[in-house]
């Protein structure tokens, strides 16, 4: 008698177990350099005060430049130095160090209004200034420039003044155009005292 045929059934697959290869030395010190030195550390500049600047939030009465202007040239006011009309004033809020506003001492909000005598006054002052920054700071550039008008963009546009701002190549960085905040390196004193030593030869 012929023996039976056992059926054909389908074979069990074999399961194995996958193990995890090992992560390189290199790739595993780097995670763990990361995970002791992240989250950074950074240093956090606080400037509340130029955030009520940039709102417009401070709303001086009378005109800041005809307050300086009424008075001795101090650090109080801003102003370091007096020709016969016009002064030089330190930028409360300024994009770099040395950033100095040059302007008449009469309130004036209008270029073609000043006498022949104050304009004069007012260009030989700002060439003595361009002249004074570039002994102060050794800069690449500067930025010479006068917002006409209110509508021009001038923040105090009743009375006249230029910005004269030194420069130097890669000065600017993310923070002025994302977070409104420029980081300087030297303070507003430090500005006045280094100018003032400068421009007081030209009295």
């Amino acid at each position: 008698m012929a023996k039976k045929k056992k059926p054909i059934t389908a074979k069990k697959k074999i399961a194995t177990k996958k193990t995890k290869k090992p992560a390189p030395a290199s790739s595993a010190a780097q995670i763990k350099i990361n995970s002791e030195v992240w989250p950074l550390e950074r240093d956090v500049l606080f400037r509340p005060d130029r955030m009520k600047y940039v709102r417009k939030l401070i709303k001086p009465e009378g005109c800041v430049f005809c307050k300086a202007a009424g008075s001795e040239a101090s650090f109080d006011t801003l102003c370091v130095f007096k020709s016969k009309h016009s002064m030089v004033v330190l930028n409360k809020f300024p994009y770099n160090s040395g950033h100095v506003l040059v302007l008449p001492q009469r309130h004036c909000g209008d270029l073609l209004k000043l006498s022949d005598e104050e304009y004069t006054d007012l260009q030989n002052t700002i060439r003595f200034v361009m002249a004074a920054l570039h002994e102060a700071y050794q800069p690449g550039g500067i930025n010479l420039g006068l917002n006409h008008g209110a509508v021009a963009g001038a923040g105090i546009p009743e009375h006249l003044h230029y910005h004269l701002i030194p420069r130097w190549a890669g000065d600017l960085n993310f923070f002025p155009l994302i977070a409104e905040t420029k980081v300087l390196v030297e303070s507003l004193e430090q500005t006045y005292d280094k100018l003032w030593s400068i421009l007081k030869k030209y009295e």
